[in-house]
């Protein structure tokens, strides 16, 4: 017996929420860092921005993919049980649906029916789960499994600029976490390309350009306020 081979596609879900978590991190936490302290604001309250923001960053991220992923598998468990009841009321009419769908993908039409009842003999629901309605095992949603990949993922990626920030003198701050940051988010652009098979280079190029933009725009807000209020 041949080796189950495993394909990057079943990486997909817990691939999707942990880059997701881990750039959002790291942008957002030093965003945040470089918005706070470019308002001249103290180390102290610097770390304590930073530190809130990881908390609640983390929770925030746990909650939305857990409610966002949910939905999707609501979704798949509805289009299933239609399909359950479907096959109870005319299972004939089912396997010539089936039969069509392999028809219009190149197979002829008698191999098709053929095929289509084979299949329907030997897992019926489940034939008609991936290739009528294209959910895949591999694929489906797992709502815990995503929540706690983000939360973990932005918790880790929310503590490198939060560690280079308390590293770092509070004359070059600013520019330690900008620096660091954009390397760990070009690392990590490259690890996720390299992951799902992409162009590393231009996994990189992606998140440098949004987690740059991020930086400067908190900055001058940072700064804005800071002039205004001093």
């Amino acid at each position: 017996m041949r080796e189950k081979e495993r394909h990057r596609t079943q990486r997909i879900g817990w691939l999707r929420a942990a880059v997701l978590g881990a750039n959002d991190g790291i942008v957002s936490t030093a965003s945040l860092l470089i918005g706070v302290a470019a308002a001249n604001a103290g180390r102290q309250e610097i770390l304590i921005a930073g530190l809130a923001g990881l908390v609640a960053g983390a929770m925030s991220m746990a909650a939305g993919e857990y409610v966002s992923v949910y939905s999707q598998a609501d979704t798949e468990n509805a289009d299933i049980e239609i399909e359950k009841r479907e096959l109870a009321a005319d299972e004939e009419g089912e396997r010539m649906e089936l039969a069509g769908i392999y028809i219009r993908r190149g197979l002829e039409p008698r191999l098709a029916r053929e095929v289509a009842a084979q299949l329907m003999a030997h897992d019926a629901l489940g034939a008609h789960a991936r290739d009528e309605l294209g959910i895949i095992e591999q694929q489906q949603a797992r709502p815990v499994q995503a929540a706690l990949s983000s939360a973990v993922s932005f918790a880790a990626g929310a503590a490198l600029p939060l560690s280079i920030t308390v590293a770092s003198p509070a004359s070059m701050m600013i520019a330690a976490t900008a620096a660091g940051s954009l390397i760990c988010l070009a690392v990590l652009g490259a690890l996720a390309a390299q992951a799902g098979g992409a162009n590393i280079w231009k996994g990189s190029v992606r998140v440098l350009f949004w987690g740059a933009a991020a930086m400067a725009a908190t900055a001058a807000v940072g700064k804005l306020f800071g002039t205004s209020v001093s």
